[in-house]
């Protein structure tokens, strides 16, 4: 394929690395500024801004009607967002979506998704129009506030930047990932963000600390408790990067009797409520959590999810605790406040530095649209004026419009500091004269007509026309005033009128002078803008409705580890393992020799009493240590669960003990190859589910013998049916390894391995079940490492001690 099918004016000579490298830049750059960044200023993504001036030129105001989101998707696709319509959609959709954002900017009517996940209705079915705060975005586009861009086909032209009467960007947040840069802010409250930017007006070297005390950190949709510390949420701000640990907001329900239930009312920002559900069910199933019973959702307009705990004797306190550890009841919310914060440079800013931008876009905007107010005051006054020497002459007016062939130009040339007679007559003095109309009724006026004339004599009628080649005078109308004149109603030419033409022009001189004292005066200029931002706070601060700060802050408290008796009801159980490793724990202590159920072609293999509360340990044959809770091992109604879902050991290995974990107590590890050493059990319980490695083997070898130390001395005897007895004290005690030799072979391994007293003497069961003990051990004892002798007569013919 040639590589001018890519692109046609491609320099055949380029090399294919640079070629490469350009184009993927060029499209780094367009996804940065163009898709996943906003803007600093309005605090707008490309597409948002499409919308919400998509909307405003469909006139969606929030007193009006609403449209169908598809034309609205529509016309943002074909005039200024040229992707796909679903994209679009899914835009707007989620700025009507007040569980997602804080300060909605499009108003919905219809399906627009919830906070379980589900997603919006077809756009067919929905309709939208702005919110307040989206017109307060786009207040001032008629004033050239900002400047304007072409759209993509070149056909109609879009604003660059929106005016945005408030700071978009922080009380919305925003979120997106470009290429090597993301960008995650969250919702803020906007009267704290109003009272900031307030007092950097007033100390514009205000430090990032002393905005706290107004901004004390984010202000969530969905609520919630902040659960960060201060210096870290205060690191975060001054750097642009940080996070916030984020709780959901409960409370404990007295049901009456003792019994009592948690109410979540609030879950964290971007959790949805069905996925939590579901995890907390995981939970309960998995019983990663054991004193909860069980989660229900009782949620309606409100967010209501009922958590039971298994016991009244449970800690409230307690469970929310581990269900924080276990499930999204507490998340973290990745803080990085990358944006373009001139609208074409990504740069990580600080709160301050994102507050500047904003108050620095506001005093652009406010000198532009005070100087598009003089253009028009500039260009209102000169029609005034015109309109005020028509009144002022208004006979001759009536005069030129009747008879002049160009009524225009002789407007524009006349001389109208000369005084002019006609046949009109005025019911006034020469006093009202002097001032034009005062007094005098428009209907007074009376033309003098010759009943026999074709046409209305004049004094100077011969006199009247205006060559065309009259260059202007210095006392005459401009173009525009001429337009003005022509194009005014007879019912303007009353008294009235012309009062509230001079009463208009005193006042709009006076506007215009404060305009130029403003663009002349930076304190004058910061002193609007702080107006407009009270302005702002009073319709959309904390008193309005939905402006209260919802998320709180409060102390994570850390949660103590709790041992499992003090949130399990202590119950007795029979644990059951079988040779296949199928496990399940009997309700009470039964019979450990009746008679039980497996599995075709299994047995059972482990069977002890314990309790609810205990802990098992399970030893493989690979050397690691697994642990279980005795609670969270399934019921004795059918054969159990395999044990190697519950622990992750390989299917290669076999179990070779499974016991009660006995705090203090020590153990005796041993391979086949006739190593080991001491143990400590405290030492070997794990915490995840791949277990804790203990015993070191390779290849052939595995791990054989897993037996508690119960005395000062051990017996060990090999394949070769020799028998070796050394103190216990010659073997170290440690964590992990392969350990030492315990007893030497020519040829075979170890078969098994005992601890006893000495004093008390070896026991055995003989071939006929007896027990038997030997007490001169003499013949055996050596060195540890040692050969050994040949077995005792009466011992085992399978080499084992039990």
């Amino acid at each position: 394929m040639s590589e001018d099918i890519f692109d046609p004016k491609m320099n055949p000579t380029e090399p294919l690395r640079r070629a490469i490298g350009d184009r993927y830049l060029t499209y780094a750059l367009s996804t940065i500024m163009h898709r996943a960044l906003p803007d600093a200023r309005d605090g707008l993504k490309p597409v948002h801004r499409r919308i919400l001036y998509a909307m405003r030129q469909l006139r969606l105001s929030p007193t009006g009607g609403f449209r169908k989101s598809a034309k609205i998707s529509g016309d943002v696709m074909g005039n200024y967002h040229p992707h796909g319509d679903a994209a679009i959609y899914d835009a707007m959709a989620r700025l009507a979506q007040d569980f997602n954002v804080r300060y909605p900017l499009v108003d919905g009517q219809g399906n627009f998704g919830n906070i379980d996940g589900d997603n919006p209705a077809a756009a067919r079915y929905t309709e939208a129009r702005m919110t307040a705060a989206a017109e307060a975005l786009l207040e001032g586009l008629n004033e050239d506030a900002v400047d304007f861009r072409e759209n993509y086909d070149g056909t109609l032209s879009e604003p660059v930047v929106l005016p945005a009467a408030f700071p978009n960007l922080l009380a919305n947040g925003s979120s997106g990932i470009a290429v090597g840069m993301a960008t995650n802010i969250p919702p803020h409250n906007l009267d704290e963000l109003l009272q900031a930017c307030l007092h950097l007006i007033k100390a514009p070297n205000a430090r990032d600390e002393t905005l706290l005390e107004y901004i004390p950190g984010p202000d969530f949709p969905t609520g919630g408790v902040i659960v960060e510390p201060r210096e870290n949420i205060a690191d975060a701000y001054r750097t642009g990067k940080g996070g916030f640990r984020l709780r959901a907001r409960h409370e404990v329900e007295d049901l009456g009797r003792g019994q009592w239930q948690i109410v979540v009312t609030e879950i964290p920002y971007q959790v949805q409520k069905s996925k939590l559900i579901e995890k907390l069910a995981e939970v309960i199933q998995t019983k990663k959590v054991p004193i909860l019973a069980d989660v229900r959702d009782e949620s309606a307009d409100d967010i209501r999810i009922i958590l039971e705990p298994k016991s009244k004797n449970v800690d409230p306190d307690v469970l929310m605790g581990l269900l924080y550890r276990n499930s999204d009841l507490e998340t973290r919310f990745s803080l990085n406040m990358n944006v373009l914060i001139d609208g074409l440079t990504p740069q990580v800013c600080s709160l301050k530095e994102v507050l500047r931008a904003f108050l620095d876009h506001r005093r652009d905007v406010l000198i532009r649209r005070s100087r598009h107010r003089m253009a028009k005051i500039d260009n209102r006054l000169e029609v005034l004026a015109g309109l005020i020497t028509a009144f002022l002459n208004l006979d001759r007016v009536i005069d030129i419009i009747r008879y002049d062939d160009d009524p225009k130009a002789a407007l524009m040339f006349e001389d109208w500091s000369v005084p002019h007679q006609s046949t009109l007559t005025r019911a006034a003095s020469e006093a009202d004269y002097a001032s034009p109309l005062a007094g005098v009724d428009v209907s007074s006026l009376t033309l003098i007509v010759d009943e026999d004339a074709t046409a209305p004599s004049f004094m100077e009628s011969d006199e009247r026309k205006i060559p065309s080649s009259y260059a202007g005078r210095e006392n005459g109308l401009s173009d525009v005033q001429a337009d003005a004149i022509l194009n005014m109603r007879l019912r303007s030419l009353r008294r009235l009128e012309e009062e509230a033409l001079v009463k208009e022009r005193d006042e709009l001189m006076v506007e215009r002078a404060g305009l130029e004292d403003l663009l002349d005066s930076d304190d004058l200029q910061w002193k609007s803008i702080a107006d407009q931002l009270r302005e702002t706070r009073k319709l959309m601060g904390a008193t309005s409705e939905g402006g209260a700060r919802r998320t709180t802050f409060a102390d994570a408290g850390e949660v103590e580890d709790v041992p499992l008796e003090a949130m399990i009801d202590r119950e007795p159980v029979t644990v059951v393992c079988s040779k296949m490793g199928w496990i399940r724990a009997m309700s009470g202590h039964i019979d450990l020799g009746r008679e039980l159920k497996f599995k075709d072609g299994d047995e059972g293999r482990f069977i002890f009493h314990a309790e609810t509360t205990d802990r098992l340990l399970v030893f493989g044959s690979n050397g690691r240590f697994y642990t279980l809770g005795a609670s969270t091992l399934p019921g004795g109604r059918g054969m159990g669960e395999p044990l190697r879902l519950m622990v992750d050991l390989p299917n290669e290995a076999e179990i070779v003990a499974l016991f009660i974990h006995r705090p203090g107590q020590k153990l005796l590890l041993a391979s086949s190859a006739g190593d080991g050493f001491v143990v400590a059990e405290d030492e070997v319980v794990a915490q995840t589910r791949a277990g804790k490695q203990a015993l070191n083997v390779r290849g052939d070898t595995v791990a054989k013998i897993c037996k508690p130390v119960t005395g000062d001395h051990v017996a060990a005897v090999g394949e070769n049916r020799k028998v070796l007895v050394f103190p216990i004290s010659e073997l170290p005690e440690m964590a992990r390894g392969k350990g030492v030799r315990l007893q030497k072979y020519k040829d075979g391994g170890l078969s098994d391995v005992t601890t006893f007293t000495l004093a008390d003497g070896l026991s055995w069961l003989d071939p006929a079940g007896r027990t038997r003990t030997e007490t001169e051990l003499a013949e055996w004892t050596a060195k540890r490492a040692s050969a050994g002798r040949m077995a005792p007569r009466g011992f085992p013919r399978d080499n084992t001690f039990t």
